[in-house]
């Protein structure tokens, strides 16, 4: 907010004024949530200020006024009203009552100041924001996400994973989205049905660029939504998020956790108890870190679209970050061969056939931009909501959006 949006010229908000804005003689927007006699307190959804008229006004709360006076950096005096318009007091299901009361308003600001961290930090590093196309002929294949439909032989895109790959091929060597996804079948304290990703790609880098890239935009976001180089969790536990982060692979979690020696082994034996133990046991005991832990070398059998690792292939090169029990990303070490990126698209697509899942068809001009020659490089696929929502104290992601699903 410059100045000049708060001047003697300009209509100020409350949020303009309790943000400390020297001015003097100034007009101020509002609704009016009380008023008693001469004395008037108006609202927006961050902020309220007391309001004293020349006289007695016949306002009543709910009301829509503009007023001018002297701001002596508490109240507005010798006010006079310039502009009112009536309207019904906020009831409790109102939407003022939804962004002022509940607090909403003041996490929406903070949201937009993570949103402008993560650009900053993006355009320091040189990277090109994109924009690609939300409804598709070709969502992802994954086992575990089920797409939304939008119109005949169209559906709602679960992540823009395969199109920004394109952009990487195409020769743009840093790119990052701040984008919608859409997937059906989530909702819960940590799932929306739409729900905000940031993705981003380094062409000719590997996947601990991206981790390092990730640490520094978590703790630049967390910081600036905190105030602190700790957060602390609506638990009540307290986590440092100053990098370097700490890192154990899925192998040592699993044998430190549930007892599995060889949890690659498992996951390609057993794949249900695989997930079993690692909800049951694995997560849990990460959450007790007071520290954000990167879990990385995930079993092959869980690479999705990410390579081998170089030292051990029954491992790839995919990694998450947990903080206090929340998965926040999802990171590759991107699989640039173009045979092995076909072979596991349809390896899942027939699973989804065999399991009566919806049937997608495959992203052919994605498999031709993968055999035209990705580059090798490194990707990462970060939960905004849920960062902005651990850095604001919430439980769920829905106290972060402007409209979450159960408000539409």
């Amino acid at each position: 907010m410059t100045r000049k949006a708060c001047s003697s010229r300009g209509v100020c908000s409350p949020r303009d004024l309790a943000n400390g804005r020297r001015v003097r003689w100034v007009a101020v927007g509002g609704r009016v949530v009380d008023v008693r006699a001469e004395r008037a307190v108006i609202a927006d959804a961050m902020a309220a200020v007391e309001v004293r008229f020349h006289e007695e006004l016949a306002l009543e709360p709910g009301a829509l006024i503009v007023a001018r006076g002297y701001w002596d950096n508490r109240r507005l005096t010798h006010a006079t009203l310039l502009e009112a318009v009536r309207a019904p007091p906020p009831r409790a299901e109102s939407e003022f009552a939804r962004l002022a009361w509940r607090g909403l308003g003041r996490r929406l600001e903070q949201r937009s100041l993570a949103l402008r961290r993560i650009r900053e930090f993006f355009e320091q590093e040189r990277f090109i924001e994109v924009d690609t196309p939300i409804r598709v002929r070709a969502p992802s294949l994954d086992r575990h996400i089920q797409a939304v439909g939008a119109g005949r032989a169209h559906w709602l895109a679960t992540s823009p994973e395969y199109a920004m790959k394109r952009l990487l091929t195409g020769g743009l060597p840093r790119i990052y989205q701040l984008g919608h996804c859409h997937r059906a079948e989530e909702l819960g304290p940590l799932h929306e049905p739409e729900f905000m990703m940031l993705e981003w790609y380094r062409a000719f880098a590997d996947v601990a660029d991206v981790m390092r890239d990730t640490e520094r935009i978590v703790a630049t976001v967390l910081g600036a939504l905190t105030g602190a180089r700790h957060v602390r969790l609506p638990s009540g536990k307290r986590v440092s998020f100053e990098p370097p982060f700490v890192q154990t692979s899925v192998r040592e979690a699993f044998r430190r956790h549930a007892g599995i020696r060889d949890a690659a082994a498992l996951a390609a034996d057993d794949e249900r108890r695989f997930f079993e133990l690692f909800v049951e046991r694995v997560e849990p005991a990460l959450a007790r870190s007071g520290r954000p832990v990167f879990l990385v070398e995930f079993p092959i059998t869980q690479a999705a679209l990410a390579r081998p690792c170089p030292h051990d292939p029954s491992t790839a090169e995919r990694f998450e970050l947990m903080l206090g029990g929340i998965e926040l990303c999802n990171g590759y070490g991107e699989l640039t061969d173009s045979v092995e990126n076909a072979r596991r698209l349809r390896a899942d697509r027939a699973w989804r056939m065999r399991s009566r899942h919806v049937r997608y068809p495959l992203d052919r001009r994605f498999l031709a931009a993968v055999a035209e020659g990705l580059p090798r490089s490194a990707g990462n696929a970060l939960g905004v909501d849920r960062l902005i929502a651990i850095g604001c104290g919430c439980e769920t992601i829905a106290e972060v959006l402007s409209v979450p699903y159960r408000a539409l």
